[in-house]
């Protein structure tokens, strides 16, 4: 089929030969592809030549020889490529018109120099399209903590300012939101007012993400909306990216839509990749591509060639058709078929995206294209039921929890609730009963509900005072005890005491008088006593002397000559100091009852 392209161009080239001079054409070395541009000046030749197309079409075999120059450097540029020129060859690519949305990582870690290679990565990939307003169109979003729109699908119109503009874009430097800047592709470059053509025209929307990082924000979900709305996503990793995190925003099957290369410096090694899914494989390279009916692209040609032959040599699908992607010779006329992938829309000529989940699902919430079917998935804070389809909110409760009551799931976590007749705490997981406990109560201890009210009690050890809502440690005394003198409050007990001038006996409660003379005393002859103290007394035929203690022989000398004086004196003197020492011993008692009734005043 190719040949007889060239051939076509060939005489026309030849026919328009003698209407005048032709341009020369000038051949662009580029640096960056190592390829030969002569689109500008072959365009031209093309226009000036289309008369001597039109009769090469009709049979016309007019031969006029190309102008010396012109051939010369057609042939020198043949002779570089290898190929024959025609319509693709030009552009190097047969993509059908494409709607084409770069979104590029340009966060803190990617390094100038490295930005720059992502740029040049994007413009060589325009390189190989068609860009028109009637073909590809491009449109770029840069992202990194912030999103800005670079430029819109309806911006630039030619392949130049695409790569210019591309150039000139500046990192954005900060964090990695990659979720939202699917989102603002989707809600604001794949729209009708930027450029984006109807789903009527069956152009493709793709998107092609390049980044060096895990996205720093929800991306499944995002990814499975814009998806779902049509946009086709290829997720290109570099260096620190996330594989887990590039499956999850690009298309099915994964295989054909995830990518990933160790630095930024080989990133080049993709553009004949994403050439390949774009563009097609050249058919004139020996490519093994497999039509529908399972013919491969050369065998196809034969096929065609021996049509052609039973058709005097004319082929249904060179003389003009309209299918999308591959037209299949069928007797006098042709019908149309999809590359891999694709499948052929009602109007038999185009072709979509074999996507499953758009064919229809029962999915409750995203469905997630699997080759040739596909599987559901949830939301966030959800889990797949066993029908596959269906979604219920996941059961943090049943995971564990600390809930001293109840346990009620709440998205993906949990809250605690109380039963009847209890409110929350503070702590958000324990309860109290409900009441004007539960408010302000004033108790030092413990407050009990009390029908609508309360009480206040004590802890063990304490009791409470009269004003009903502060404790004091318990007064074991005043709740009765058997001291005989004094009790003492001991913590939650007591101990008994004895007043002065007694012992606490044996039995820890009664008390004794002291003994002041089995204590220690310095009477010389008798020790008698007196309550807290004691008294000296002198044995018959002494006297007291006057230091209360010792004791002096009576003196018989000294009693007068008359005898019955002295005797009767004697007498009167003992019954004198017997009637002092009983008073002294009733004044003794007397003291003691005193002390004693003050004692129990006191305590």
């Amino acid at each position: 089929m190719v040949s007889l392209v060239w051939k076509v161009v060939v005489f026309g080239i030849l026919a328009a030969g003698s209407q005048g001079s032709l341009p020369q054409p000038r051949l662009h070395r580029q640096v960056s592809t190592g390829r030969y541009d002569l689109s500008a000046d072959l365009e031209s030749v093309e226009a000036q030549s289309e008369k001597g197309f039109q009769e090469v079409r009709r049979g016309g075999e007019r031969s006029v020889p190309l102008q010396r120059g012109a051939r010369k450097n057609a042939d020198i540029y043949l002779r570089h490529e290898g190929l024959r020129y025609d319509a693709a060859t030009r552009t190097n690519c047969k993509n059908r018109p494409i709607d084409l949305v770069f979104i590029i990582d340009s966060s803190r870690s990617v390094r100038p120099v490295e930005f720059k290679k992502a740029k040049e990565f994007l413009q060589d990939m325009v390189d190989s399209l068609v860009i028109g307003r009637d073909a590809t169109r491009v449109g770029l979003v840069n992202y990194a903590s912030t999103v800005k729109i670079e430029f819109l699908l309806n911006t630039f119109f030619d392949k130049s300012s695409v790569k210019q503009a591309l150039g000139q874009v500046e990192p954005l430097a900060s964090g990695t939101m990659t979720g939202m800047a699917i989102r603002t592709a989707m809600e604001k470059a794949f729209t009708k007012e930027a450029g984006a053509r109807s789903a009527s025209m069956n152009i493709a929307k793709v998107a092609i993400i390049v980044t060096d990082g895990r996205p720093q924000d929800k991306v499944e979900e995002v990814s499975a909306t814009a998806r779902a709305s049509g946009i086709e996503i290829y997720a290109v990793g570099v260096d620190r990216a996330d594989m887990a995190s590039l499956k999850l925003m690009a298309s099915q099957p994964h295989d054909d839509h995830v990518f990933y290369v160790e630095t930024y410096g080989v990133i080049e090694k993709l553009t004949s990749k994403f050439r390949e899914t774009l563009c097609g494989k050249d058919d004139d390279n020996g490519s093994a591509d497999i039509d529908d009916n399972g013919l491969g692209l050369n065998d196809r040609k034969d096929d065609n060639k021996r049509v052609r032959e039973g058709n005097n040599g004319l082929d249904p699908c060179d003389q003009g058709h309209n299918c999308q992607h591959i037209c299949v010779n069928s007797g006098d006329s042709y019908i149309c078929k999809c590359h891999p992938g694709y499948i052929l829309n009602p109007d038999k000529k185009t072709c979509s995206r074999a996507d499953a989940c758009t064919q229809g699902h029962d999915c409750q919430h995203i469905c997630v294209n699997s080759r040739d079917s596909y599987v559901c998935q949830c939301r966030t804070g959800y889990v797949l039921n066993t029908d596959k389809k269906t979604c219920a909110r996941s059961d943090p409760c049943s995971q564990g929890h600390d809930c001293q009551h109840i346990c009620v799931n709440s998205d993906a976590s949990y809250m605690c609730k109380c039963e009847v007749g209890y409110v929350l705490n503070p702590d958000k997981k324990t309860c109290s009963r409900s009441g004007t406990c539960a408010g302000e109560h004033g108790c030092q201890h413990i407050c009990v509900k009390a029908d609508d009210s309360f009480v206040c009690k004590c802890k063990t050890g304490y009791v409470l005072n009269p004003d009903g809502k502060t404790c004091i440690r318990s007064d074991a005394c005043s709740q009765g005890h058997d001291c005989q003198h004094i009790c003492v409050n001991s913590g939650s007990s007591y101990v008994c005491k004895c007043r002065l001038g007694y012992s606490l006996n044996v039995d820890r409660k009664t008390c004794s008088r002291l003994d002041a003379c089995i204590q220690g005393h310095d009477c010389q002859h008798i020790c008698i006593n007196n309550g807290v103290s004691y008294n000296c007394k002198c044995r018959v035929g002494y006297i007291l002397n006057s230091d209360q203690k010792t004791c002096s022989q009576e003196m018989r000398s000294e009693i007068s000559e008359d005898a019955c004086m002295c005797e009767a004196q004697i007498v009167f003197q003992k019954k004198v100091q017997s009637a002092i020492q009983e008073l002294t011993r009733k004044i003794s008692e007397l003291s003691d009852k005193v002390n004693d009734i003050e004692g129990t005043f006191q305590h």
